[in-house]
């Protein structure tokens, strides 16, 4: 047996070069290969470089945990083999405490599991987010102002969540749309929490447990659902309507050059949106479920001068 394994060694070097040669995104799995006394051993505790990597949010289908051994060990565990649903928040410009919530967040939720016919609850789950839970100040939205809080950040899982439970076909509970729109989903696809006041809810309308699991890779927060079978196809449908141009805010700041401007927040009309889902089913049959309609003020567009 021990001259089989040497004499595989040439021609699986072989195919992996040959492979190799066709490009990265053609390549189904990510194996680092290492020869040890003459064995050949396949690495997969290695993160998966061929993931994919939206330049804006939406739904993803290839992992970057793909080969992570604590990823592998959970989805035996809980007999969860197959990807529900991907989503990928592609997160623009996060102020510093803001980014680090959203990590710590998603650590705190990786793994997770939801038992059929049980009810989620975002500030259940991962709540309170409080500085003595690891959590830091970071940008929030109350009413048209946008001021530090404990939880600054966390509404981004709660939004991942959402669009994840959504594309899994699955019923929403509870969910609150921000009271100003934000830069990383479209209007009526975001979610907000405030512990105790606003919480994200859905419920396992599955058969089996829905593993969770989430990273944040520098600006993109990946989450995934695992179960057993794949959802019907879910597409979003918005109507926009009753839209308000934002305002302008000017902010003193010394540190600029005599009659310097900086705009640092880009504004965003405020509108009425209407959204609903199409869900199409295997045997081609669909029906529209009504999402519900999202209220925003517009967010202002504010610029810092001297």
């Amino acid at each position: 047996m021990k001259n089989f394994r040497y004499s595989l060694l040439p021609m699986v070097l072989a195919v992996f070069i040959s492979a190799k040669s066709y490009g990265a995104n053609e390549l189904p799995f990510n194996r680092s290969l290492n020869v040890d006394n003459g064995e050949l051993k396949i690495i997969i505790n290695r993160r998966n470089d061929r993931y994919d990597m939206p330049e804006v949010s939406g739904q993803v289908y290839n992992m970057p945990w793909r080969n992570d051994k604590d990823f592998l060990r959970a989805k035996e565990k809980y007999n969860t083999h197959t990807l529900i649903a991907g989503f990928c928040a592609v997160l623009k410009d996060p102020l510093p405490g803001e980014e680090y919530n959203v990590n710590l967040a998603s650590k705190k939720i990786k793994g997770y599991v939801i038992k059929p016919s049980k009810i989620f609850s975002q500030n259940s789950s991962i709540g309170p987010y409080t500085k003595l839970r690891g959590f830091k100040e970071g940008a929030s939205y109350i009413g048209d102002n946008i001021i530090m809080t404990e939880w600054g950040g966390v509404c981004k899982i709660a939004t991942s969540l959402y669009n994840l439970a959504v594309l899994s076909n699955l019923e929403i509970i509870e969910r609150h749309n921000h009271s100003m729109p934000v830069n990383y989903v479209p209007y009526g696809q975001d979610a907000t929490v405030a512990y105790g006041v606003k919480d994200l809810k859905f419920k396992n309308t599955t058969d089996s447990p829905i593993l969770i699991w989430s990273e944040m890779i520098g600006n993109r927060l990946y989450m995934g659902f695992y179960g057993t079978e794949k959802p019907p196809k879910v597409v979003w449908n918005h109507e926009i309507s009753h839209t308000v141009e934002p305002s302008i805010k000017y902010i003193k700041n010394e540190n600029l050059e005599p009659g310097q401007s900086r705009t640092i927040l880009e504004g965003i009309k405020g509108a009425t949106v209407k959204s609903t889902v199409t869900i199409t089913f295997r045997d081609g049959h669909y029906i529209i479920k009504n999402m519900g309609t999202s209220y925003y003020k517009p967010l202002p567009t504010i610029i810092e001068i001297n």
